[in-house]
């Protein structure tokens, strides 16, 4: 019986494998003659059948679908920067943002994830992205670091004062428009185009010695990146903008070369920015958009089910970003307290928003009714 059952078995496959490769269909009744076999086969050999067609189905089901259809594609190493710690939101972020684009392309995709800025600065990684050399494929970079590559719409994003709150910002990036500003770099031909949006938090000074308001900012020597809205801004505050590189910060900060900075709060603690000025002042000037980033070469050389794998994961992220954002903002906040940082509140914004007025004219009047859309936004 048991030889009778084996060679039946093995003729029924080998008639279902010889017209699948043909092209062809199974007859009507193959499965008659697969029934006959399964009616002689031993209890145990069906339950185990049965439990292996379960398992499979029940895989399938839990399966996203770009999974399956990435799985098979070829295996690409894509390097990612970020300048910050994993321990901050953007680090948290683009954590996940990995995590997922390995899950749901099936393991095609591998996001090799260099933090704590030892791919360079946010310039130097934009640079290198740009200059051909294929090192770095990806980056996390705050929004208006893309001004000088193609992004002019970017720039609108750290105009001070725009973003009334969180919600405001979200329903930005979850619009439209912003799909309009992640592209624009590519459609320019920078060679670069973004993902998805993120936020760090907003953005607050920090400073050597104590402060208590606006005025206490005159006249001090500011840290800024090399941005024409971050030079207008402090100079509008009285203050000395200096251009510092930010992996040169927390000793220009020790050695006087600058009095003060500006920095969402989880970043400033990630940093230990609170050792040598541990005063800040919450002005949230700012709200720290960000963008994920991937070069036009990069993107191309991946097949459709890999670039929807990526779409998929931009999706968790941003949402996981939005999620942990405003809990992990105050939970640092609370820590920075408890360990002696002065923490000064801002209750009237009014005198900033007025020292800012000029900055933010000068930079929106060339794209004003973009501008007023995305404060439109605001609930």
């Amino acid at each position: 019986m048991k030889t009778r059952k084996i060679v039946s078995l093995l003729l029924a496959g080998a008639v279902a494998f010889s017209m699948t490769a043909c092209g062809l269909s199974a007859p009507a009744d193959t499965g008659a003659a697969t029934e006959e076999v399964k009616e002689e086969a031993t209890t145990e050999a069906t339950t185990e059948a049965t439990t292996t067609e379960t398992t499979t189905e029940e895989t399938k089901e839990e399966a996203p679908a770009s999974d399956a259809a990435a799985a098979g594609d070829p295996a690409v190493t894509l390097v990612m920067a970020e300048v910050n710690p994993l321990d901050t939101i953007v680090g948290q972020m683009d954590s996940k943002f990995k995590e997922e684009v390995e899950k749901l392309s099936g393991g095609s995709i591998t996001i090799d994830l260099q933090a704590s800025g030892v791919l360079g600065s946010e310039n130097d990684v934009l640079d290198t992205m740009l200059g051909g050399a294929g090192t770095i494929q990806m980056s996390r970079i705050s929004a208006f670091a893309l001004t000088s590559y193609g992004g002019e719409k970017s720039k609108l994003l750290s105009i001070p004062y725009t973003f009334k709150d969180r919600e405001h910002f979200w329903a930005f990036a979850n619009s439209d428009l912003a799909q309009e500003f992640l592209s624009e770099p590519s459609e320019k031909g920078s060679g670069i185009r973004g993902l998805f949006y993120g936020e760090e938090g907003f953005r607050h000074f920090f400073t050597v010695d104590p402060v208590s308001g606006i005025e206490d900012l005159a006249g001090l020597k500011i840290r800024v990146s090399n941005d024409p809205v971050m030079n207008g801004m402090v100079e509008g505050l009285g203050s000395s903008p200096t251009v510092v590189d930010f992996g040169e910060l927390y000793s220009a900060l020790q050695t006087g070369v600058v009095d003060a900075a500006e920095q969402p709060i989880a970043n400033y603690k990630s940093n230990a920015f609170n050792e040598v000025a541990n005063n800040i002042i919450l002005d949230g000037h700012t709200l720290g958009a960000v963008q994920v980033i991937i070069t036009d070469d990069a993107w191309d050389s991946l097949t459709e089910a890999q670039q929807e794998a990526m779409k998929e994961a931009s999706k968790v992220a941003s949402d996981y970003c939005r999620q942990i954002s405003e809990e992990a903002e105050n939970k640092v906040l609370e820590e920075l307290k408890a360990e002696g940082c002065n923490v000064v509140e801002v209750t009237d914004k009014t005198p900033w928003q007025e020292a800012c007025k000029k900055v933010i004219e000068e930079n929106t009047s060339d794209q004003a009714e973009l501008y007023q859309q995305i404060l439109d936004m605001a609930k």
